[in-house]
């Protein structure tokens, strides 16, 4: 791991994944997108770890988005299809993983935001997709049908004019705000939350509501009673029960 993205292996089970170019408004320079894949690489392939959250260092930015210095240089047209390392697109991963966004979130820093399955937010965060301020596109943009309303997704997009953070928790984008002293901490709670469940069943879950987001009903249905066989058949689908029943906490073994 370079020192442009940091990573913690916390012994809880939580990688917190840290963009660490806070002088450049941790934008998706070259050193950060290969710190990038590493994370999300290691995260992946250590069992220990079932959760990630992904936050930037400093304030002011969460992600600037896409380095427009090195655009200008590599007189950049469509970016490759692999250049970014989006979770669950560019990157395979199986578990679930939190957006702690600290402050401005922009173009391609709300691009990785988007791309974790839950976000928590900073009160003083900005969110906006300015590719259109700056003659880009935002195709990146589009499974956001699927997190707000068509109206609002449009009126972003048009004007690339950037909303706050607590305008992004009322129209659903963010699941909780915290201070932002608190942010970090807040991001740990709702990982614990998740930790609490049994592993096989979160995967399910999780692997449902994809699902559930790409396939018209029947289908989803289909393929998430498939998604869930594997963790109906598993130990800890006696465990939990049997210690509801004994009044303890479950002994998850996964």
């Amino acid at each position: 791991m370079s020192d442009a993205v940091l990573f913690d292996a916390r012994p809880d089970g939580i990688a917190v994944i840290t963009l660490n170019r806070p002088d450049r408004r941790n934008c998706l320079g070259k050193d950060i997108r290969a710190g990038l894949f590493d994370a999300w690489d290691r995260f992946e392939h250590d069992p220990s770890l079932r959760i990630a959250i992904l936050t930037g260092a400093g304030r002011k930015a969460f992600c600037a988005g896409g380095d427009l210095a090195e655009m200008v240089e590599t007189r950049m047209g469509e970016p490759p299809r692999d250049m970014f390392p989006l979770p669950y697109d560019t990157v395979e991963l199986s578990k679930p993983t939190i957006a702690a966004v600290n402050g401005a979130a922009f173009a391609g820093g709300w691009m990785i935001a988007q791309a974790c399955d839950l976000c928590v937010a900073s009160t003083t965060a900005t969110f906006a997709v300015t590719e259109v301020k700056v003659g880009r596109s935002s195709p990146w943009a589009a499974p956001l049908i699927h997190m707000i309303p068509q109206r609002i997704m449009m009126e972003i997009l048009l004007t690339g004019d950037p909303i706050t953070a607590q305008r992004a928790y009322e129209i659903g984008l963010v699941n909780r705000l915290a201070e932002p002293g608190d942010l970090l901490d807040t991001a740990l709670a709702l990982a614990h939350r998740i930790l609490a469940g049994a592993p096989l069943s979160v995967r399910a879950a999780r692997e449902t509501v994809m699902l559930a987001t790409e396939m018209g009903r029947s289908a989803a249905s289909a393929a998430a009673r498939h998604a869930a066989s594997r963790a109906y058949r598993s130990a800890d689908a006696q465990e939990g029960p049997a210690a509801f029943a004994e009044k303890r906490k479950p002994r998850w073994t996964g």
